[in-house]
């Protein structure tokens, strides 16, 4: 039987992570998108040598600098979608070959950029989490590493909660641990219920 695909999705803070980690609990196979683009980066990464050949000052011995990824993109205009047509298909195919791998019959599928790329098409079904914008500010600054303008610019590139909402097929409020979990696993039952009728 072809495992049931649900793609997890949400903004920043929203407890996306969080929730990943819980359907892992549950013992279900969970691919990170992020993971997946800092194996492509990193030292022997597929993308390290076509990256490197079109910006040679990104290639460090860590793999691809970020920060020099970053500075090009500022000066070249083309530099992202360059970047990104060699970045999208390499990590579509460490996708395929995790959902190839799973013997799981549910694969959850990590993927902040879901719906911003259409990928929400290749999905049985999907799963936002979301959660109030002052709790979502709350958790974001909580960890340190950004400022609320910082936080702001990020939302604004990101297709806002609402419309998200409008297109999950399943939404989780991540308002605290325990029904975050709790849906979690009412979703898995119902998925099975659904999956194996």
């Amino acid at each position: 039987m072809t495992a049931f695909l649900l793609g997890l999705t949400g903004s920043i803070g929203m407890g996306k992570s969080t929730t990943a980690a819980m359907f892992a609990a549950e013992g279900l196979p969970v691919w990170d998108a992020d993971a997946a683009v800092h194996r492509v980066y990193g030292v022997g990464g597929a993308a390290v040598g076509p990256i490197a050949a079109l910006c040679p000052q990104a290639l460090s011995p860590q793999g691809l600098d970020r920060g020099a990824l970053k500075d090009w993109i500022a000066r070249d205009a083309t530099a992202l979608a360059r970047i990104e047509s060699i970045v999208h298909p390499l990590v579509s195919a460490d996708r395929d070959a995790f959902i190839n791998a799973a013997t799981a019959d549910i694969v959850v599928l990590d993927i902040p950029l879901l719906f911003e790329k259409g990928t929400e098409a290749q999905m049985d079904a999907t799963l936002l989490c979301t959660a109030p914008h002052s709790l979502q500010k709350a958790r974001v600054l909580a960890r340190g590493t950004m400022t609320e303008s910082q936080l702001e610019t990020i939302l604004a590139r990101q297709m806002p909660d609402a419309e998200k909402r409008a297109r999950a097929t399943h939404i989780v409020e991540t308002l605290s641990i325990d029904s975050t979990r709790a849906y979690v696993k009412a979703l898995i039952s119902h998925i099975r219920a659904q999956h194996h009728a």
